[in-house]
């Protein structure tokens, strides 16, 4: 039997979250260095699972399969096409970063309302989404994704309302408020979609008889499972709202500016950067892969959800006075681009969009832990109270710059490459659709540039002058981030290969081919 290299990638960070959490309570210190080398080895078999993937190889590869629940035909399968590999060799990445940011965001503090805050919780928390967001994009069995796409709200739950902000105005009180807040709504918008599907899973076993994705998918395409195309509609669109609400998609986003805005900057990337990408990956494998013709029907609707997701998102951002809430509405209208992306239809537009995941993830990564670096140094989250750090700090206003524009997708770094391909592949499809698209570009450099200009030029504030540079750890997390966003800009030839034919696959699902271009029009 060989090596279960799926299994052991998810299951080294669960060991570790269990054994990080039982370290005793004294030794913080070496609970967060296990949880640092636990997460660095999750990243070497994540780089084992790149490597033996092959592109042109079989659509799922590395597969694993047995009986698990028998009697409901339940079976533990796994297995990774190229989407797949990359979101989780970008989970594995980012998570060591995560840590190291982290460092210090669930020491004891001193306050009555916040002595619950135990070292080892924390980074054993990380741990655990970071195994259950793997095994989400390893899961071929719908029901074992169905499991693991909600087990891991438990522990960003406590994440986000145990472990909140300290970059508070008012009282503690006041913040941990806000904090049980963000917190429940997070829940509570991620249950409601969870269980929607949790439905549509169960008609869905009625229907095909099994949970295997591949099983249904061969099923259909050779035509021996005949699914009623009212049926297959509403199966779709249970399926469909819980994605939407984890991605999230106007109007199910309201919860993630909330749960950003009261999260530590490192928990806010791992909603951002990770979990939220479960949502969009998850369109991909399931939505257009279990029901094909139900995506192509709800297209004109979702192309317009995405659209207003783009301007919606911008158009917050730029009006925002809170530097994290700020990103979450950018993210909110990058979502908008990679749902686009998906449902263009076109092999440019899905390529785009599984680009943008893995880009979008190091790009608000880089900006939204300088910006937590900052925002620590000031204990303050507002744009108002900076303004002239690149004199005091300039190497943290050289990062938080580049941060910045990658995410407007400038040229030359990673974003543009995603944000170019899926406005090519809308346009091809849908020409009105991708130009009212770019309206989004423009406000993505209004509000960036704008966040720059007020917190890192100008007069130097009193409360910034004595504001320490960028420090050896916080360089340590910065600088790979930004090197990739330079190299992934300049040479994505590698990314692209990876993913080209997992997303052929998927068009192959949904029976489309790309427009051929209108050659006398364009004379």
């Amino acid at each position: 039997m060989s090596f279960p290299l799926l299994t052991a990638t998810a299951a080294l960070p669960a060991i570790g979250a269990i054994a990080t959490a039982a370290v005793p309570a004294a030794r913080r210190t070496a609970a967060k260095w296990l949880a640092l080398l636990v997460s660095l080895a999750t990243l070497a078999l994540a780089v084992t699972v790149l490597v033996r993937f092959d592109p042109d190889g079989a659509r799922y590869q590395l597969t694993e399969s047995r009986s698990w629940i028998a009697e409901f035909g339940v079976r533990y399968e796994l297995g990774v096409d190229g989407i797949g590999v990359a979101l989780i060799a970008l989970t594995a990445l980012l998570i060591p970063f995560i840590i190291l940011a982290g460092w210090h965001d669930a020491d004891p503090l001193e306050t009555k309302s916040s002595r619950w805050r135990p070292t080892q919780g924390f980074f054993a928390l990380i741990l655990a989404v970071e195994a259950m967001v793997i095994l989400s994009f390893e899961a071929t069995d719908v029901f074992l994704f169905y499991i693991f796409f909600e087990a891991m709200l438990i522990p960003m739950y406590f994440l986000i309302g145990g472990f909140g902000d300290r970059a508070h105005a008012g009282s503690d009180e006041k913040a941990s408020a806000q904090r049980s807040y963000a917190a429940v709504k997070f829940l509570l918008y991620n249950l409601v979609g969870g269980l929607i599907m949790l439905a549509a899973v169960i008609g869905l076993y009625v229907v095909a008889g099994n949970f295997s994705l591949q099983e249904i998918t061969e099923a259909r395409a050779n035509g021996t499972l005949d699914m009623a195309t009212s049926t297959e509609r509403w199966l779709f669109l249970g399926f469909f709202f819980a994605f939407a609400v984890k991605a999230p998609l106007w109007p199910l986003h309201t919860w993630l500016p909330n749960a950003m805005g009261e999260a530590t900057a490192p928990v806010a990337v791992l909603i951002t950067a990770v979990v939220d990408k479960v949502g969009t990956f998850a369109m991909l494998r399931f939505c257009l892969g279990l029901f094909p013709e139900a995506s192509k029907w709800a297209t004109p609707v979702i192309l317009v959800l995405a659209l207003i997701s783009i301007i919606y998102g911008a158009l917050l951002a730029v009006g925002q006075r809170d530097i994290k809430r700020l990103v979450a509405y950018a993210s909110i209208s990058h979502f908008g681009f990679i749902i686009l992306g998906i449902f263009a239809m076109t092999s440019q537009g899905q390529s785009g969009a599984t680009l943008y995941m893995v880009n979008h993830g190091i790009s608000t990564a880089a900006l939204m832990l300088v910006a937590g670096f900052l925002i620590s140094r000031r204990g303050s989250r507002l744009i108002a109270d900076y303004g002239g750090v690149q004199k005091v700090a300039p190497v943290l206003a050289g990062t938080f710059l580049i941060g910045g524009l990658a995410t407007l997708s400038l040229p030359g770094l990673a974003p543009f490459v995603s944000e170019f391909l899926v406005l090519v592949g809308a346009f091809a499809r849908y020409p009105v659709v991708g130009i009212i698209a770019t309206i989004g570009i423009v406000l993505a450099a209004l509000y960036t540039l704008v966040l720059y200009q007020r917190t890192m030029t100008g007069p130097v504030k009193p409360e910034v002058s004595a504001m320490p540079d960028l420090r050896v750890r916080e360089l340590v997390v910065v600088a790979p981030l930004i090197a990739l966003l330079i190299g992934l800009g300049v040479y994505p030839k590698p990314l692209t290969d990876l993913v080209n034919p997992a997303v052929k696959h998927t068009m192959s699902d949904v029976q489309q081919k790309d427009p051929k271009p209108d050659v006398e029009a364009a004379k």
